[in-house]
């Protein structure tokens, strides 16, 4: 509670500074208060037969600065993020603190022609953004700040970025450690939130061990001991696993109506042995289960691909997008990758309607097949909830289909003269790209289930704005394989609604 209290009376006092400067440069100082209260029935999910509907209320509070000069561009944001009563109304120090940095970075300007500040140079724009940021780009189908969960992404790196005659070209490297690495063994790096303690094969509650993932998903039994123990590991897009090193490079050039921009991204994931660590607790003696990464040498992923986004006519009623893109190299586990994504579609926009067909693909392993490839194609670093359904059944937090995805879709949209007003009305068709089995070893019905999700916004001012969404999915007995669900023991009908309230003042009132 200090060290907030001390954080917002230095935000306080750099307002009181920082006014005078407005004047010279551009500086902002904003607010966001977003609060959205969810019934979930079947959210990312199917629901265990005889389960009740969850509802809960859930709150981002963010504060971002933001400085911006000829040379230099610097940017903060810390926000707090937690669900309404998970903390009691009065907290001891032992609690500790939910606020975070979100962002923190600056943009150093090496070069500009369009700003007399800088010496003539035949190079347009080249600048160096260093420090902890959003990576967005295009349609934030691979790289987005998935905005829509109330924690958002970020990531720990440095981006060189050039335009030079139309063409944009974007740079970036991170490396990431555990620690300041102080009498440390080497730079290996265990690549989730680990927690402080982990239940062992006897149940009890015992220290993490050091450097270990403890596999906590799925149950499996100890051949040791013969007793219960978890065994499954997070995926990289949706469950805290981090990549050890990354680099990308994002090339784009817009030719008249159509922009094309390629992609080239490589994450890194630190190699690791299954082990087993014994442990005491009182007159237990257990184990505990994970993997140890502490082995030398990484497991390189490359995925690489263009969008192509075209306006077809002059009025920019009809709209074009296309896009593929394949992975190569190792997954995380050392298994070689062979798999790919395709998207395409069609909008027109009248007026204040728009309605668009498309068709997102998205391959995943045969369950028939002897091949050893991983063909399971991960969207890497992307915004899902744009795109794969609003209830998050796909590529999300609650994990994926290992058939991959095939996703025809349309979408419709409103909005209102004013633009205060907006309702959209989407439909997902699901099914498998792979075959998959059921536990007689027989063919899977390659049909997941149907997705409606009806979202509508209203602007009640400037700075605040009310969404409401009602969503409901209808899925097939193959949904539960999908998700790795024992068969016949889930409500097949899904609902989701919530109403979200997003208010975004600029504190210093411009």
């Amino acid at each position: 509670m200090r060290k907030k209290i001390v954080f917002i009376a230095c935000m306080a006092l750099v307002c009181l500074i920082g006014t005078p400067l407005c004047v010279q440069s551009q500086f902002s100082l904003t607010g966001q208060i977003r609060t959205r209260t969810e019934f979930r029935n079947g959210y990312g999910t199917l629901e265990p037969i005889g389960d009740k509907p969850a509802f809960l209320t859930s709150q981002r509070s963010r504060l971002t600065l933001h400085f911006q000069s000829a040379r230099v561009i610097f940017h903060v944001s810390v926000q707090d993020v937690r669900v309404w009563g998970a903390d009691a109304a009065t907290i001891s120090n032992a609690d500790g603190s939910r606020l975070s940095v979100h962002e923190a970075w600056a943009d150093l300007v090496l070069a500009n022609a369009r700003d007399s500040a800088f010496p003539k140079s035949a190079i347009e724009y080249f600048s160096v953004k260093i420090g902890r940021q959003e990576l967005v780009y295009d349609d934030e189908r691979l790289l987005g700040n998935l905005d829509w969960l109330q924690q958002g992404r970020r990531h720990d790196v440095i981006v060189f970025k050039l335009i030079q005659r139309g063409w944009q070209a974007d740079l970036g490297v991170a490396f990431n450690q555990n620690t300041d690495a102080i009498n440390y063994n080497g730079t290996y790096y265990t690549p989730a939130n680990i927690p402080a303690y982990v239940k062992d094969s006897k149940g009890d509650l015992v220290p993490t061990p050091a450097g270990m993932l403890p596999l906590t998903n799925a149950t499996g039994i100890s051949a040791k001991t013969g007793s219960p123990f978890v065994t499954a590991a997070p995926s990289t897009d949706g469950m805290n696993q981090n990549y050890k090193a990354m680099q990308f490079l994002y090339v784009a050039k817009k030719f008249n109506r159509t922009k094309i921009s390629g992609l080239l991204f490589a994450d890194e994931f630190g190699k690791y042995m299954t082990d087993s660590i014994k442990t005491v607790a009182g007159t237990d003696t257990g184990y505990v289960y994970g993997r140890q990464f502490n082995q030398s040498g990484v497991n390189t992923r490359v995925t690489g691909g263009f969008l192509l986004n075209s306006q077809l006519d002059s009025r920019k009623a009809w709209a074009l997008t296309a896009g593929f893109y394949y992975q190569t190299g190792k997954d995380k586990d050392g298994l070689t990758l062979g798999a790919y994504m395709s998207t395409l579609s069609l909008s027109l926009t009248r007026r204040h309607f728009s309605w668009t067909a498309g068709w997102d693909y998205l391959s995943g392993n045969d369950a028939f097949s002897s091949s050893t490839t991983n063909h399971r194609f991960d969207p890497l670093y992307g915004t899902p909830h744009k795109f794969w359904g609003a209830m998050d059944y796909f590529y999300a937090a609650s994990g994926s289909a290992t058939g991959g995805l095939n996703n025809p879709f349309l979408k419709s949209k409103y909005v209102s003269t004013n633009e205060r007003l907006t309702i959209g009305l989407d439909y997902h068709y699901f099914g498998l790209a792979g075959e998959q089995k059921d536990v007689k070893g027989a063919a899977v019905r390659k049909y997941l289930g149907s997705e409606a999700d009806l979202i509508g916004s209203y602007k009640l001012n400037k700075i605040t704005q009310v969404e409401a969404g009602f969503c409901y999915l209808a899925a097939s007995g193959s949904m539960e394989y999908a998700k790795t669900i024992t068969p016949g023991s889930s409500r097949l009908n899904a609902t989701w609604a919530y109403l979200q309230i997003n208010i975004r003042p600029d504190l210093l009132g411009k």
